[in-house]
């Protein structure tokens, strides 16, 4: 079973999120029949405005935590709030959406016999003793820290996963995705791209946490979709995988390319670095390479370019709302 030419039932959980709704584009750009859901947490029913015009489109209001009633040959799940703002301002949402969303989904995937595409995170590697990150490192994770309720229950998501895979045979696709960027990113969620650019474009100085050395790889959003889609299509499938971009760059690279595509030069503002904050992000994609053929196309200051010109406009339309 796989993303073939005909008519399909494709199912995006977290789907007004940010890369849950340019999933969701993709998808119906495709043809396929789309059946979004989400509770709207943190997603955005404007981030969904080009795929309510289709009538391919049927949005639920819903949460992946209960069980799942819309009938899908394959489900992409996406249902987790992602960003430290997010993640942290709930740690008993942000736990459970992790753990039994991912219970439901083997609970639907036994019944139905669908294939599972599951959004998993670079934080399960924790502050990485490893560089880069390779799927079979373990990790350095701090169970009992701030960013335990998401760090934690991606790891779980993921044994439930594996398990259902081992014992049941579902077709269950761990992705671990690496920070991804790009336009629809919330304002104020505490992702490094969206602070750097809103304080860059409202002339604000540019907040800079620890010594800024630290590094991060960035993943332009429409890279990261292709991936998701070629994981979904390709017929035999080694969990877990990694996919993002493994170009790695400092925390001050990427302020000066914020102000560069922003046309802004600002302040930089030092602050102490969070706790449990990783000093170095990088995939080692070397599996995604050989499995799906995937290859990120979209350098950063492009990348960074097309989501300042949308931050632009949205920022505008707030000023004059």
């Amino acid at each position: 079973m796989g993303l073939g030419s005909t008519r399909r039932t494709v199912l995006v959980t977290g789907a007004a999120g940010f890369i849950g709704s340019h999933l969701v584009d993709r998808l119906l750009a495709e043809g396929f029949e789309v059946v979004g859901l989400d509770n709207l947490m943190t997603g955005d029913l404007g981030n969904l405005e080009d795929a309510k015009r289709d009538s391919r489109f049927h949005l639920e209001i819903g949460d992946v935590r209960e069980t799942l009633h819309a009938y899908a040959e394959i489900i992409f799940n996406l249902a987790c709030p992602a960003s430290p703002v997010h993640y942290q301002s709930d740690p008993h949402a942000t736990l459970t959406s992790s753990v039994l969303g991912a219970m439901r989904l083997v609970e639907h995937a036994r019944s139905r016999r669908c294939r599972i595409i599951h959004a998993s995170t670079s934080e399960v590697y924790g502050d990485p003793l490893v560089h880069p990150q390779k799927e079979d490192y373990f990790g350095n994770v701090n169970p009992i820290g701030e960013r335990a309720c998401y760090d934690e229950g991606k790891r779980v998501a993921e044994t439930m996963l594996m398990d259902a895979r081992r014992l049941h045979g579902v077709d269950a696709r761990i992705v671990r995705i690496f920070n991804t960027y790009g336009p629809r990113m919330a304002f104020g969620d505490g992702r490094v791209v969206s602070n750097f650019l809103v304080q860059a474009l409202e002339n604000k100085p540019i907040t800079i946490y620890g010594d800024g050395q630290q590094t991060r790889s960035f993943c332009y959003v429409s890279d990261l979709v292709e991936g998701l889609v070629a994981v979904a299509r390709v017929e035999s499938f080694d969990s877990p995988m990694n996919l993002g971009n493994p170009g790695e760059y400092t925390m001050l690279q990427l302020a000066e390319t914020a102000m560069k595509v922003a046309g802004r030069s600002v302040e930089l503002v030092r602050r102490p670095l969070p706790a449990d904050d990783p000093r170095r992000r990088c995939p080692d994609i070397t599996k995604a390479k050989a499995a799906i053929n995937f290859t990120p196309k979209v350098p950063l200051e492009k990348g960074m370019a097309l989501t300042c010109e949308n931050f632009r406009s949205r920022l505008a339309l707030r000023a004059h709302a």
